[in-house]
């Protein structure tokens, strides 16, 4: 990746099938941006249901996957458990709202989730060489267990990680907290960091989650940013493009 070059990695957060018309609401924005998508799949049972409850769903992942989009998993339920310590599990409270999973869990813990989600996935023709833990907090024991099965990156709240080399790809996490104190203060943030971060060049990230589409404004600040850092001539790509290409660079 150049130096001085801005690159967007847009992610749909939560896409299951309890999620699937939120996701296609999302997909169907950026197909009219004409940019891809990364996919972030919770292959577990969420709110009231898992993937395997439904493997049709499977195929219009496997469709969007054939289009350029790119699958990541995204945990195994997206639920925070009692594991871990409790500053561990409160931090988890405060940043994730509950959804930090992977946050406190021991290297056999993580596991064993990520087996159980990588069963799922595989069973329904699905893959994804990258993994983005709910809240985007996840254990050092978790990064282990993400090497030892094989991963290719995790993301974090400030980047992307390379797991086989370890090199880091810099890149703020912008998303929306819906219906928190600070959502008014948050879009404008979202905003005007991409607009800054795009003339800067490097990596701008743009987080998308279901519950925003419950606010209209913040969909339309969120499509905003993404066309202010386009035309300020950002390359939209995948995560894997972005690992790919660091990858290629370092050669």
């Amino acid at each position: 990746m150049r130096r001085g070059v801005t690159h967007l990695v847009v992610s749909v957060h939560d896409v299951a099938p309890v999620t699937a018309e939120q996701t296609r609401r999302w997909c169907a924005d950026a197909d009219s941006l004409g940019i891809p998508v990364s996919l972030l799949v919770v292959p577990g049972p969420w709110r009231g249901t898992s993937l395997a409850d439904e493997p049709g769903y499977a195929a219009v992942l496997r469709a969007r996957a054939a289009d350029g989009d790119e699958l990541v998993m995204h945990g195994w339920s997206h639920q925070a458990g009692p594991e871990g310590s409790l500053p561990r599990r409160v931090v988890g409270r405060l940043v994730a709202r509950g959804a930090a999973e992977f946050g406190a869990l021991d290297e056999v813990q993580a596991a064993d989730r990520l087996m159980s989600g990588r069963a799922v996935l595989r069973e329904l023709g699905l893959v994804a060489s990258g993994f983005t833990p709910p809240g985007w907090l996840a254990s050092p024991a978790t990064n282990r267990a993400l090497r030892q099965a094989g991963f290719r990156y995790t993301t974090s709240h400030f980047g992307v990680r390379d797991l086989r080399n370890g090199r880091l790809w810099r890149g703020f996490a912008l998303s929306h907290r819906p219906g928190g104190a600070g959502e008014r203060l948050g879009a404008v943030l979202v905003k005007e960091w991409a607009r800054w971060r795009a003339k800067r060049g490097g990596l701008v990230r743009i987080a998308l989650h279901p519950d925003e589409l419950d606010r209209p404004g913040l969909r339309d600040t969120t499509l905003r940013a993404i066309e202010a850092v386009l035309a300020a001539g950002g390359r939209a790509m995948t995560y894997s493009d972005v690992v790919a290409a660091d990858a290629v660079s370092a050669h």
